[in-house]
Formats: structure tokens, sequence, C-alpha cells
């Protein structure tokens, strides 16, 4: 189409990591796109913020892996284009009881996706970290190479920047408040607050926690998707060890399963610091949120303690940051076509329940697909489709036990 005023092949409708990468990917083939956002570029709102995010293949369920690995080659190839670094290289480290199902099948999806895999009992564990990381005599280690950590804001602008050296348009401060079908030629209109009306011949919709709330205003249809507001925390390395858990010594991004999961990254943002927090939130009006910390619980701390061996202090966070995830029943992400009047020429992309940034690319990637090509190729689709809801409420069935902490209040 020709570059003309307010009309586009595509327009996308939220400018965090998914629509970023959506509006990338779609620029890149050659089409007009046009990427909204309702708060500042590169705001502190959403979900696409901060400065760690961890990158890591191992899953419990076998079709985010290849995923991953996907990701991984994108989020390299979009450095070497723009020309700085977002993406910083280490090994991943997942821990906890030997015979904890989720564990299990970490284990067992490495398997299916061919992902090399080192289990580690207890004393192999103290020798690999020289005493600086330390499991209970009945919970094990896998250790794969395939983990970093991830700049997000740095990571956002990355593909806007990129965006708009293919020719995209960028708009932001500009909330929207329809998405309708033009019936007279065809395509989609969307309006903002402000009166403008944008037309596009397709559109994507990646507003993160107001996901929920567009598609509901502009089609009836109700997700399942729950905002969460999470917090999470930076801890102090005793003076004298913070090399030891630093990447330039190759200390991994980590998650621990059991009880709670917990999960971390050796701290690029904040020197002598290390990252670890509770997978998990409060639900939340992503309008209304109270931006109230969630308070570290007493299991917490002694896990920190023990497995830091007294190196870390576990006393309180030096620092707690907020974010939002957007859950849903099963965990597993939504992308799929809003249909009804909409048919194939909107696509959605939400749900990605605190665990998603890492695919930002590969997701770019299948949303540009679906809204350009009609379908995705590489990616399991079925099990993110809407209508895995309606046959059974609480998604995809699974043989472990989601691991995210829902807390009712900020303070539990």
């Amino acid at each position: 189409m020709e570059n003309s005023g307010n009309q586009f092949d595509v327009i996308v409708i939220g400018a965090g990591i998914m629509g970023s990468c959506t509006a990338y990917q779609a620029a890149k083939r050659g089409h007009k796109v046009l990427l909204l956002e309702q708060f500042d570029f590169l705001h502190h709102c959403g979900s696409s913020h901060g400065e760690s995010r961890t990158i890591r293949a191992t899953y419990p369920e076998h079709y985010y892996s290849s995923m991953v690995i996907e990701s991984s080659r994108l989020w390299e190839e979009a450095q070497s284009e723009v020309g700085y670094q977002v993406y910083f290289k280490t090994t991943h480290f997942d821990v906890g009881p030997a015979e904890d199902k989720s564990l299990q099948s970490v284990i067992a999806s490495c398997q299916t996706n061919s992902i090399p895999l080192r289990i580690l009992d207890c004393e192999q564990v103290e020798k690999e970290f020289s005493g600086k990381f330390n499991l209970p005599e009945d919970w094990i280690g896998l250790s794969t190479d395939l983990g970093g950590v991830i700049k997000p804001t740095k990571a956002v602008s990355m593909f806007q920047t990129l965006a708009l050296k293919r020719g995209a348009l960028l708009r932001d401060n500009m909330e929207v408040k329809e998405i309708k079908r033009d019936d007279v030629k065809g395509g989609i209109k969307v309006i903002a607050v402000t009166g403008e009306e944008f037309w596009g011949k397709k559109s994507v919709v990646t507003a993160g926690a107001w996901t929920n709330k567009l598609v509901k205003t502009v089609s009836g249809l109700e997700l399942p998707v729950q905002p969460l507001s999470t917090t999470v925390h930076y801890w102090r390395i005793k003076e004298g060890y913070e090399k030891d858990y630093s990447i330039s010594c190759g200390f991994p991004t980590f998650a621990s399963y059991g009880e709670q999961y917990l999960y971390g990254t050796p701290s690029l943002e904040f020197p002598g610091l290390i990252k670890i927090a509770v997978h998990g939130g409060y639900p939340c009006d992503p309008d209304k949120r109270s931006w109230a910390p969630i308070l570290i619980n007493k299991p917490v701390n002694e896990w920190i303690e023990g497995r830091f061996c007294g190196f870390v202090d576990s006393s309180k966070p030096v620092i707690t940051q907020s974010c939002m995830y957007s859950m849903t029943p099963d965990g597993d992400f939504v992308i799929d076509f809003l249909g009804g009047e909409f048919g194939r020429d909107v696509v959605v992309g939400g749900g990605f329940s605190g665990h998603g940034f890492k695919m930002g690319p590969v997701i770019g990637r299948i949303l540009a697909d679906l809204v350009l090509e009609g379908d995705a190729e590489g990616v399991e689709l079925r099990h993110f489709r809407f209508g895995r809801f309606v046959e059974n409420p609480k998604g995809n069935l699974k043989e472990f036990e989601d691991q995210v902490s829902i807390y009712m209040q900020p303070d539990e």
C-alpha cells in the first residue's frame, strides 16, 4: 500500500515487547505498519520494562522449548542489525526436589527437544559452584547451556528502532477505544480516545494486561486473562563475593521448583546485588493498581539463606520493583484470530503469564505470520487457541501443577 495518511496494511495495538516485535516483523516484510501505544513509549505501567529477564529453554511444556530456541536466534539477529547488545548469555540452572513432577517434565521436555542437559546431585552441585550454591540431599540440579539475561526496556527500544528503520509509523499516548469492521471498503477501523481514526487491512492486538478489556469492548468476547501485580526483588551479595554471582564469572540464571517457584538472574543493572523473586502476584485491575509490593514470606528468606550458603543477605531485599503479569488459567499464551465479525483480519496475542518476554521475537514472527499469511509454521498453535477454554475452563490439561503463586492481597 502507498504511504498515505492514516491508511495501513497492519495496525498493531500495544507497543510492549510483543507489539514492537510484531511491528518490526511486518515492516521487515515490506508492509505499511502503524504501532499504537496508550502510554508513553517505554513506560513502566505494564510487563515490558525493567533491566532483566531470564531466557531459558527448560520448560515442563515441550512446545515452548523450540520457541525459545528460535527466539534466541532472533534476539541475536536483531542485535546484529541494530548494532548493540540486549541479550547477555550464560547457562541456566533449574533446581528442585528430585521427584517434583514439573522438574521431571523439564527433563522429559529437554529429551524431546534434543536439548543437552546435565543432571547433578547435591554433591556435584556443591563442587560445580565451589561451595557458593547448595542443595538439600533429595534435590537435583539441571544445567543447560541456553540461558541468559535480556535487558527489557533496551530490548523494546531496539525493536521499535528497527521497525522505524523499516518504515513503520509509531504513535504513543494513543489509547484505542474501538476496533470496527469497515462495512464500506472492507478492512478495519481503529479509533482512539482522541477521536483520531486509522484504517488498516489487518490489525493485531498486543495490549498486555489491557488485552481482555479491549477485546471484550470491541467483540463481547471475554478471555480468561487475569492481570496480576507482581514484585521483583534484589538482594545484597555479601562483600567480597560479588563476582562469584556475576555473569562475567559464569553464574547462571536459575529457577527453583517446589512449594514456591522462585527464579533469579545475576544482576547486570545493580552491581553487588542479585535478583531473586517469586513467580506470582495478586489480582488487580491494571487501571486501578495499588502498586503495593508483595511482602517476602519466611520460606523465601530460608530458601535464599540455604541455597546461597549465607553469601547473600537473606534478611530483606534492598530494592523492589513492580511489574504486571497477564495470567491464563493454564499459564499458556493466547494467540488466535479474534473471529466473529472480524474473521481472520484481527489477531490477538496475550496472556503471556509471566514467562513470555524471552519469546518476544518469535511471538512477533508468529503474529505477523498469522495476520499476513493466515497461518504460522513451526509452532503448535492448538495450545494457544481461545477455544481451549470452551472445552475446559481450566485450559490445557497438564500432569503437573501450575507454579504461579496467587496472593489475595499485596501483603500475603
